[in-house]
């Protein structure tokens, strides 16, 4: 046990770096315009500054709640990153359905509590909902299967 929760100061002040880069990104880029006549820029500029006073008040927060301090297991972002490397080779040889499948069952595998049967059935329904989401619902020219055999 540690005197502070050190998980919610570094992630509220992570939230709040990445607020305020967004609204001063928005700041300089983009015309803010009026509140009667808003410009392009308003709305991003508005969403950064309320992440970052989400972020401080996440990060203040932390210095007056005792907590643990964080478990890090070094093969978890290993296996999402591999995840993201398996689905990028896969889909333009085998297609969306394969690549999503087993971008999935690579990235349970971060998990603590790997159940197989689990992995496959989230695996097989993650699938099935990108190819309703992307080749159904927004008619995207990716193949479903494309073996390149």
């Amino acid at each position: 046990m540690v005197d502070r929760d050190f998980r919610d100061i570094l992630g509220g002040g992570l939230l709040a770096a990445l607020g305020l880069a967004a609204a001063a990104y928005a700041f300089m880029h983009y015309n803010m315009g009026t509140i009667t006549r808003m410009g392009p820029g308003m709305i991003p500029a508005a969403l950064g500054v309320l992440m970052a006073l989400f972020g401080v008040t996440i990060s203040i927060s932390g210095f007056f709640r005792s907590g643990r301090f964080p478990e890090v297991r070094t093969l978890t972002p290993i296996f999402i990153l591999g995840s993201i490397a398996a689905f990028a080779v896969l889909v333009r040889p085998f297609g969306l359905i394969p690549a999503v499948f087993v971008a999935t069952i690579v990235a349970t595998f971060a998990e603590l509590n790997f159940r197989p049967l689990l992995c496959v059935i989230l695996g097989l329904a993650l699938s099935l909902m990108a190819y309703v989401i992307f080749i159904v619902g927004l008619r995207l020219t990716i193949p479903p299967f494309a073996w390149p055999f």
